[in-house]
């Protein structure tokens, strides 16, 4: 008899995954070959009056605000987006910090690219956008970036995305950031929604992030970092980050 109760006790122990393996169509003992596209919307910009410069980011992934925006005071910002190599954005922050221009940065990083995966994470399926403290910007989109997917750029500003309703979507984005007053975490934000208004993400809305900098414009001391939001699993999250901007906007402490 002992050994069809230890069998029944197994069953027993294996019935919840179980259940939960088949509740869950998508299910798999192996890992996903490759890691999904980051499909994304972002803007890049600039503000010459206070000398901020940030990014904002939205997308039908979870926590996209993770790996794509890349920011350091004084020096500039970098997005990295579709086929991503996330160790793009270290590499155009290290080389902005040196004096490079964005354009020369983006051929540099780009054409430095090892492309270790060819076959299924290709380097010509990257995008790739840069706008450094002064406000020069560039950006790259791969001829294999998943459709629609392309940039544009603006005074002080670049937006670019990929799996996204079409052209419309980043045109509306920086003529939203190019008539916002106010603010860079408004005209960031205001891009955001005009980018969503305009088609979006092809596939939906999960997450969004904000990223500010400048050299002391924190709050406390010796603190770089003007704003930092993410909303990491939201059905609306440019709207629950709105909220988080205008939150933010109470509490900014008045510039000498």
């Amino acid at each position: 008899m002992r050994l069809p109760l230890l069998v029944l006790l197994a069953g027993l122990a294996l019935a919840p995954a179980l259940s939960a393996q088949t509740a869950d169509k998508n299910f798999s003992t192996m890992p996903p070959a490759p890691w999904p596209p980051v499909a994304t919307f972002s803007i890049l910009g600039y503000d010459p009056t206070t000398g901020e410069v940030g990014g904002a980011v939205q997308s039908r992934v979870f926590s996209v605000g993770n790996g794509v925006l890349w920011a350091e005071a004084g020096v500039g910002v970098a997005a990295t987006q579709a086929i991503v190599d996330v160790s793009y954005g270290p590499q155009a922050i290290a080389l902005l910090r040196g004096g490079m221009k964005p354009a020369d940065v983006i051929k540099k990083v780009w054409e430095s690219d090892p492309d270790p995966r060819p076959q299924d994470w290709t380097k010509y399926g990257r995008q790739f956008a840069v706008i450094d403290a002064q406000g020069n910007v560039a950006a790259y989109t791969g001829p294999k970036a998943s459709d629609w997917a392309g940039d544009t750029q603006g005074k002080f500003c670049t937006a670019q995305g990929n799996i996204l309703a079409g052209p419309d979507v980043v045109t509306a984005m920086v003529k939203a950031f190019e008539d916002t007053p106010g603010h860079l975490s408004f005209r960031l934000l205001a891009a955001l929604e005009a980018g969503q208004a305009a088609g979006g993400d092809k596939r939906g809305m999960q997450s969004a992030a904000i990223l500010i900098v400048k050299k002391d414009g924190g709050v406390w001391l010796h603190n770089d970092v003007v704003m930092r939001l993410q909303v990491d699993d939201n059905p609306e999250p440019i709207k629950e980050l709105r909220r988080l901007v205008e939150k933010a906007a109470t509490q900014r402490r008045p510039r000498r």
